[in-house]
């Protein structure tokens, strides 16, 4: 986060529930169930918490950057391994046929091979999600994309947009920027899962079209396809300059559906809490700043919508 907003999350920092209450409150007054928005019949969209999303149509299910296996902050900032519980996969993804990886950080990555491993479905992504993927006995199950093209996945029509992860720290540089390169999996931390090269998702599907980003920032001339729903990704969004403004005139969408904000270290299934440094209800002010009409509707975790 840049210097220049720490003013603007002090008191936050400083009353961190009075903080939570006004996130809950801003995105609960957005929640889906009380919007009048409608997915093309068939069509339903789940939130699995962080940048995870299962879009599921006519049997076939899509996961994006899925993150089930959660540690608490202290186990990650000591530095500890990072595990996967098996268990957790077949309760929150009982069924996948691909899962379209961003980026690999820890938060997106970690336990797309037990998914994959479950489910037998196919994992696209960058060459450091097949290495990640390697490491775990998988690389026949992934597929190293190449930029904007199309792949089929039953309905889905998937692209992968060259995209770029925001400046975390200090506004200055990525964290855990480059590849992942460990040669084992058995003691990663959160500092082996760097994050490679990162991808925007465009998916076409039911006569409509998502874009999915799980990072705050993008390559602006690399985005040439517009999406009618806007997955967006609102982290680290204040490390962007003019983050809102550029993406929307890119993107262009009819709705725009926030995701990572939530507090990653409680596990999923539990009482959702909020990032820090996301701030929900100034993100809604940012958005009207720019496009005061577009429509901005939230997930609770594991809520599905549609069909």
């Amino acid at each position: 986060m840049p210097l220049r907003l720490q003013p603007d999350i002090l008191p936050f920092v400083l009353a961190p529930g009075a903080r939570h209450r006004n996130d809950s409150s801003a995105a609960a007054g957005t929640n889906w169930r009380d919007s009048n928005q409608a997915l093309p019949p068939g069509l339903t969209l789940q939130w699995l918490g962080t940048a995870g999303f299962a879009i599921t149509y006519e049997g076939t299910t899509l996961v994006t950057d899925p993150f089930l296996s959660r540690a608490p902050f202290g186990h990650v900032a000591r530095g500890r391994p990072l595990t996967i519980d098996p268990a957790l996969a077949p309760t929150f993804v009982p069924r996948c046929d691909a899962v379209l990886m961003g980026h690999t950080h820890f938060d997106h990555a970690l336990d797309t091979p037990a998914i994959a491993k479950a489910t037998g479905c196919t994992v696209y992504g960058s060459a450091s999600m097949t290495h990640y993927m390697g490491l775990h006995g998988l690389s026949d199950q992934a597929v190293t994309v190449e930029p904007k093209t199309p792949y089929e996945v039953g309905p889905f029509v998937v692209r992968f947009i060259p995209s770029v992860h925001s400046k975390l720290m200090l506004g200055l540089s990525i964290p855990q920027g480059g590849e992942l390169t460990c040669d084992s999996c058995a003691h990663m931390t959160h500092k082996d899962f760097h994050c490679g090269q990162v991808w925007g998702i465009h998916i076409e599907v039911a006569g409509t079209s998502l874009y999915h980003m799980g990072s705050c920032d993008l390559l602006d001339d690399e985005v040439d396809r517009t999406a009618e729903w806007f997955l967006a990704g609102i982290a680290g969004r204040g490390s962007t300059p003019r983050f809102w403004e550029r993406v929307l005139k890119k993107v262009q969408p009819k709705v725009l559906i926030p995701h990572h904000y939530d507090n990653f270290f409680l596990p999923l299934g539990e009482e959702m809490g909020f990032s820090l440094n996301v701030n929900y209800g100034s993100m809604l002010t940012e958005v009207r700043r720019v496009d005061p009409d577009l429509p901005v509707v939230s997930l609770d975790p594991l809520q599905t919508v549609g069909a």
